[in-house]
């Protein structure tokens, strides 16, 4: 009788830092190639100013089980989904700073599968965030379908008035876990918490009242108690899981504010813009929204393709008298008189993050980064030990402002090994010497 291949411990927690979000993809691959991470049924704890949650809308469902191919269609804002889709991922907690704001607070359901019409991935989430995209069909007409339970959960920043007392105690809390309750064995680590013992003391704790870290507003959307409790209900207390960082979760920027002026930015945002059906919308409706903003993306691509060929005032004429697009000439009358040749490719990737929410734009300050990070130590100090850590710099791309990026970075870093230990960490990325960084914003 043949036996399943044992599970496998790392000796220090793996810390894997790239740039681009979606190069996460083949370490968690790896991970799972080497047994450390299981084939099915992941969980992710994913801290993101950006959802992540969007479908390569054109690529044939199949290329998720062609590696090579798959990591070449992946981009920052799609890379999570056809994880999905392969089987791999069947539950993500999506923790968003108070100013992210792209997909409803609560617990989403859905499934992920193969729309045979278009032999592309599709949900089943009515959610305008997927409504948006056109990335929605019904449950009947998917093939080979996966659930997705997402959980989309609120941080706030620590009180100012509370950061001092938390900074003493968390660290304390999270000392004498690691002391009372280590792993033995194979698994073992010298700073390892026995997985869910952590999340069990203080589930407890918070239930009695004699959590640690516990404040009067415990119980409110964003505080420590929220995400822990919210958490908990997605992990087991003994499963792996992988723990997903963007650095852009601390301080966020949308670059393309900086590219187009106020003016220019509005016409984008009205030339783009999406209404989604009501709430109580049937089949029929959904269908027919999804068709018509399908449609609408198609018709915008095309116009801006034209124009890289031809921006004359023909081409733009013939465009502009579509129904809603009157505003394209006065678009392109904008950006040519600032520069003659106008990255159109670039404007259509802008226009795409202008639908029925922006992306999501909010320069902390280091205090405020201070706060975040001891909330996120705060809530990870109950939880087990992941099995991997992915961190995304999102820098290049100025998501996350250049200027803050590696003071964050040292900050995260400083509380996983605060948490876990030692780390086995991979810089799997390239910085600038010389500050001047040739960046292209991608919509996220």
């Amino acid at each position: 009788m043949s036996r399943l291949p044992l599970k496998r411990f790392y000796k220090e927690l793996p810390v894997w830092i790239v740039e681009d979000h979606h190069d996460v993809v083949s370490h968690i691959y790896r991970a799972i190639a080497s047994r450390h991470l299981p084939q099915k049924d992941l969980k992710m704890v994913h801290l993101d100013s950006h959802p992540d949650l969007l479908i390569p809308v054109n690529m044939p469902a199949d290329t998720v089980f062609e590696k090579e191919k798959l990591f070449s269609e992946l981009s920052i804002e799609n890379w999570i989904m056809p994880m999905v889709y392969a089987g791999h991922v069947s539950c993500v907690a999506w923790l968003h700073p108070y100013w992210a704001q792209q997909i409803c607070e609560g617990e989403h359901r859905m499934a992920v599968g193969r729309d045979p019409s278009t032999t592309t991935i599709r949900v089943t989430s009515t959610d305008n965030y997927f409504l948006s995209d056109g990335l929605y069909v019904c449950e009947e007409q998917l093939e080979n379908s996966k659930p997705l339970r997402l959980s989309v959960v609120k941080v706030n920043p620590v009180r100012a008035d509370k950061k001092a007392q938390k900074d003493t105690t968390g660290t304390w809390f999270a000392k004498r876990q690691r002391t009372e309750c280590c792993e033995t064995g194979e698994a073992s680590s010298s700073v390892s918490v026995q997985p869910g013992e952590g999340a069990k003391i203080q589930a407890e704790q918070l239930k009695n009242g004699t959590g640690l870290m516990r404040d009067d507003d415990d119980e409110d959307e964003g505080s420590t108690g929220y995400v822990v409790k919210r958490i908990s209900d997605c992990l087991g207390e003994t499963e792996p899981y992988i723990l997903d960082i963007d650095l852009d979760f601390f301080s966020c920027k949308n670059p393309f504010k900086e590219l187009y002026t106020q003016e220019e930015y509005a016409i984008l945002k009205e030339l783009y813009s999406f209404t989604g059906p009501g709430p109580d919308a049937d089949e029929e409706e959904l269908d027919h929204c999804v068709n018509r903003r399908t449609h609408q993306l198609e018709d915008l691509e095309a116009a801006f393709a034209d124009l890289l060929e031809d921006d004359g005032e023909e081409t733009v004429g013939r465009w502009a008298g579509n129904p809603g697009m009157s505003s394209l000439t006065q678009l392109v009358l904008s950006l040519k008189s600032r520069n003659p040749s106008p990255d159109y490719e670039m404007v259509h990737q802008a226009g795409l993050t202008c639908d029925s929410v922006e992306l999501p734009h909010h320069i902390s300050t280091d205090e405020e980064i201070d706060r975040l990070v001891t909330a996120v130590q705060q809530f990870l100090t109950p939880l087990s030990k992941p099995t991997i850590v992915t961190v995304s710099r999102s820098s290049l791309d100025e998501y996350c402002p250049v200027e803050q990026v590696d003071s964050v970075q040292s900050r995260v870093l400083a509380v996983l090994e605060d948490l876990y230990g030692a780390l086995d960490l991979h810089k799997d990325y390239e910085t600038s010497s010389t500050g001047t960084l040739d960046w292209q914003p991608q919509a996220s």
